[in-house]
């Protein structure tokens, strides 16, 4: 498998899973595997988060994919705090990391990039995550990216708002690095 493809065929899942394409549309067909359609064909596309989930919670062996390391792009326009995140990252979780310090280098970077995670800050100068995150979900080839925002404390009511705008998640800045590991985690459904 590709390096940085996040969405697979039913073809791609069946050669990973050793059965037939059509087991793999009964599957998606009954919702035991999530994904999409592709709008205006009856093809479907099963994220690779989803498998992963899928495979683990079967007790598939998931030997057969390939995945490599987890890829985390933290945006904050604070550079040590960034830094500091990313070596916290790499060290405890053995994540893939990469930084951007402003608006335009996060887009550019999720294109060369294609992180499984965004984790972005809302207390950030010259990064607009509310439109970062609406830039991430209205490209289809980069929807299956998971947003966890990096936020002061919410009510009940804001971080409802936050994950209706399209928002996977969200770690207070306080949170230890356990927290946000958890959370990266918690996000690309990776069940151990």
């Amino acid at each position: 498998m590709a390096k940085g493809k996040n969405v697979l065929t039913t073809g791609d899942v069946a050669r990973i899973c050793h059965v037939a394409p059509r087991t793999v549309s009964k599957w998606f067909d009954n919702g035991q595997l999530k994904g999409y359609r592709i709008p205006g064909s009856k093809d479907r596309r099963i994220p690779l988060s989803e498998l992963i989930r899928f495979m683990k919670v079967h007790n598939m062996p998931t030997a057969e994919l390939a995945v490599g390391k987890i890829r985390v792009l933290i945006a904050d326009s604070n550079e040590q705090t960034a830094s500091a995140l990313a070596g916290v990252l790499k060290g405890k979780a053995d994540y893939e990391v990469q930084t951007a310090q402003s608006s335009f280098e996060t887009g550019t970077i999720v294109r060369t990039f294609t992180p499984h995670v965004l984790l972005v800050s809302f207390l950030a100068n010259g990064i607009d995550a509310m439109g970062v995150c609406k830039g991430i979900r209205d490209n289809e080839d980069l929807r299956t990216i998971k947003i966890i925002a990096l936020i002061n404390d919410l009510s009940d009511s804001e971080a409802a708002a936050l994950l209706s705008k399209g928002f996977d998640g969200y770690v207070p800045y306080s949170a230890e690095p356990t927290e946000v590991i958890k959370r990266i985690e918690e996000a690309i459904a990776i069940i151990y």
